[in-house]
């Protein structure tokens, strides 16, 4: 695909507001002893049992509950943002596709153009193999109670999602044939612990993180794909900052890029940071974000990174009557220092990915639109005021984005 395309905007349907009393931040449960980011979303965003009324899921599971298909909503464009090739550029647009469910989906794994996973509230997880035109529902039996934020898809047959909570509410579960059947790899035992992101550098490497234990981030590493878990020493990272923790909006507080560096997103206190590693997570170096912070709903949201050094942030206040007037930041030396974007996005976003075409575009969205960069995430353009929590982006060329009410767009290409 020619690098003409990076021009183009996005078309998103059915504008909806943030899901009233949710935060889309730092996970849920319901942290109220101290406030911080992760703790006041907590609050606010889940509505899960209590934990001992939970029961265990099993290793195993049943055949998956056979999809609900809806119609499918008609495909709009946007006519591409002006350019100096714009008129090279045809137009792109979001497709609305039926998952069957009004589930809010803050995880999202595009494998490619015709794969992708989607995890989400009440234990819903959702996989396509024919590029959204039908989901089949492949939850977890017994996992209505748990609210899933984060999925990690190898390919069509194996994916990792990540539960998140106070305590046994955070569990990692992971399937190798399609979600026909699960296995639950780490349940959390520690009630001071709440895990919020996940990410893999490759299909055996992982790491998970955790709001603050004893004054620090927890991290939770993987080197078989998921089957088993183990807490990394924590020598190497710094102290949290008081009342700060990540946000599990969009499940990208913890994301990666290469074989061994990985960032850290935080919010809540009164800086909001970006942790990175390039050891897998052993050692930590801390640098502060011009997103602002000082409050626990501010802070960055959601990061992503082409490569080890080229990188964007983006976060805000969730609140819906505060304004976010530097919504974003950029960095290109992976992260060492961060630029405020000249034009950011004009509200909260809570999740941003670069674009498959080109190495200058990428895509932020949030609860109230979407916003498309050109120039590395230095000037912005909304081209939609569609709800969306999360967006990811293939090799292939292909781009996917959920949030509520069940929602799953894919970007495609309309014929001419």
């Amino acid at each position: 695909m020619s690098a003409g395309l990076v021009g183009a905007a996005l078309a998103l349907t059915l504008a909806v507001p943030a899901r009233a009393g949710e935060t889309p931040t730092a996970a849920t449960g319901d942290r109220s002893t101290t406030t911080n980011a992760g703790q006041l979303a907590r609050t606010t965003a889940l509505q899960q049992p209590p934990t001992a009324d939970r029961q265990p899921l099993p290793t195993t599971a049943l055949q998956p509950a056979p999809t609900t298909a809806l119609q499918p909503l008609p495909t709009t464009a946007l006519q591409p943002p002006p350019t100096a090739d714009h008129r090279r550029t045809p137009s792109l647009g979001w497709r609305p596709t039926p998952t069957g469910t009004d589930a809010r989906f803050r995880g999202l794994a595009a494998v490619d153009r015709r794969t992708a996973w989607a995890a989400g509230s009440r234990g819903t997880v959702l996989r396509t193999t024919d590029g959204g035109r039908s989901w089949r529902n492949v939850s977890p039996p017994g996992a209505e109670g748990l609210e899933f934020r984060d999925v990690e898809a190898f390919d069509a047959r194996r994916a990792v999602v990540l539960a998140i909570g106070e305590g046994e509410a955070s569990r990692v579960l992971r399937t190798e044939d399609g979600g026909a059947t699960w296995t639950e790899s780490f349940r959390n035992t520690d009630p001071r612990a709440f895990y919020d992101c996940l990410t893999f550098f490759d299909h055996r490497n992982g790491l998970a993180m955790s709001d603050p234990v004893d004054g620090k981030y927890r991290i939770l590493s993987t080197r078989d794909g998921g089957r088993s878990w183990r807490v990394l020493p924590n020598a190497g990272m710094p102290d949290a900052l008081p009342g700060e923790a990540g946000f599990a909006a969009s499940g990208q507080c913890l994301v990666s890029a290469g074989p061994r560096d990985v960032w850290l997103a935080t919010g809540g206190a009164a800086t909001a940071r970006v942790l990175h590693s390039a050891d897998r997570g052993l050692n930590w170096t801390v640098t502060a974000s011009p997103i602002p912070a000082g409050d626990p709903a501010r802070g960055v949201f959601g990061l992503a990174f082409r490569d080890r050094a080229h990188g964007i942030a983006v976060g805000g206040d969730y609140r819906k009557d505060q304004p976010s007037p530097e919504a974003a930041a950029v960095t290109a030396d992976g992260g060492r220092t961060w630029r405020p974007s000249a034009a950011p996005p004009p509200a909260y976003r809570s999740g941003v990915a670069w674009l498959p075409y080109g190495r200058t575009s990428a895509l932020a969205v949030g609860p109230t639109g979407t916003d498309l960069t050109t120039d590395g995430g230095r000037t912005w353009r909304t081209v939609d005021t569609g709800s969306y929590d999360t967006v990811d982006c293939t090799p292939d060329g292909s781009c996917w984005a959920s949030g509520e009410q069940g929602r799953v767009a894919n970007l495609v290409r309309p014929r001419t």
